[in-house]
């Protein structure tokens, strides 16, 4: 397992690779777990609670995220956690291959999405509030769920990525074009640094 460079916004050919569409995933075998954990570690690195692999460079279509709310220990009164907080930090790695959403919702939530592409920008999206979805799982199992909140928003966020749409590709030219300039400007400043 490696820690991979994650591509962003402020280098063209970044960019490049980043407004592709990646291809499916044939069959979920040893190459296409090592990919997977090869994100996972990047993603933690980074930190972050998502990413797809076109985000390493790699047009294969796969996702992984970790929205930190796995189960409760053996023996938490009820399952419940102690605190909110606690139950952040609760490690629940999800793999996806071959990602799609079957149904969307015409309720819709509006959520301040960031992006391990787009580093330090932040902005309001909408998107269906709930998604029917399907994916293979990590032992190539098809596994279709109805899901809603953080979950849903990661979910359709990180299949943009897959079909070559950044979050900023939803919102204004003004406010696109201002997230390009801070991360050109952020991205200067660490290079500085």
């Amino acid at each position: 397992m490696a820690v991979k460079r994650i591509l962003t916004i402020d280098n063209a050919a970044d960019l490049a690779i980043l407004k592709r569409v990646s291809t499916p995933v044939e069959a979920v075998d040893d190459s296409v777990r090592a990919l997977m954990d090869d994100m996972l570690d990047t993603m933690y690195a980074a930190p972050g609670i998502g990413l797809a692999a076109v985000q390493i460079g790699d047009l294969l279509r796969v996702v992984v995220m970790d929205l930190g709310d796995g189960p409760a220990p053996d023996g938490e009164a009820g399952g419940e956690p102690a605190s909110e907080e606690e139950a952040a930090r609760r490690p629940n790695p999800r793999f996806f291959a071959n990602p799609e959403v079957l149904w969307a919702s015409d309720e819709q939530f509006c959520y301040e999405e960031g992006c391990l592409s787009i580093p330090e920008y932040y902005d309001e999206v909408e998107r269906p509030a709930r998604v029917r979805v399907a994916y293979l799982n990590r032992e190539g199992e098809r596994i279709e769920e109805e899901i809603e909140g953080l979950y849903a928003v990661c979910f359709q966020h990180e299949l943009d990525h897959l079909n070559g749409v950044l979050f900023i590709d939803h919102l204004s030219r003004l406010r696109r074009d201002r997230a390009v300039t801070k991360v050109k400007k952020t991205m200067r400043l660490r290079e500085d640094a």
